[in-house]
Order: structure tokens, then sequence, then C-alpha cells
């Protein structure tokens, strides 16, 4: 799971494994693989570390 904020300052967490497409127009959509979209404040960039690390610390334990 990776934390991001919501366009409304909410902290939320995310399944990484369901994230299907991120996108920048200009706020950053994330869309799951069970069709909700979310909006939140960290770029594109920032999902694809928070997804990196994730894993890395996931796969390292």
């Amino acid at each position: 799971m990776i934390e991001v904020t919501k366009i409304n300052n909410e902290k939320i967490l995310i399944n990484s494994d369901l994230i299907e497409i991120v996108e920048e127009t200009p706020d950053t959509i994330v869309t799951l693989t069970t069709g909700r979209k979310l909006i939140i404040k960290e770029s594109r960039q920032d999902i694809k570390n928070l997804v990196k690390s994730y894993r890395k610390d996931i796969f390292t334990t």
C-alpha cells in the first residue's frame, strides 16, 4: 500500500497492485483496475517512486 494525498488534503492508502494508469492533466489522476479514479496531489513521478520503494521494501524483507 502507498500513501497519497487527495485534493482535499485527506491522506489515503491505495493498493499499488491496483494502479492501472497515472495521468497528469495537470492534476494527477490515478485510475485503478476497478475503474475508480482518484485525483491526488502527488505527481506522476512521485507515484512511480512510491510504488518502486514499496515493492523494493516488500521483496527485501
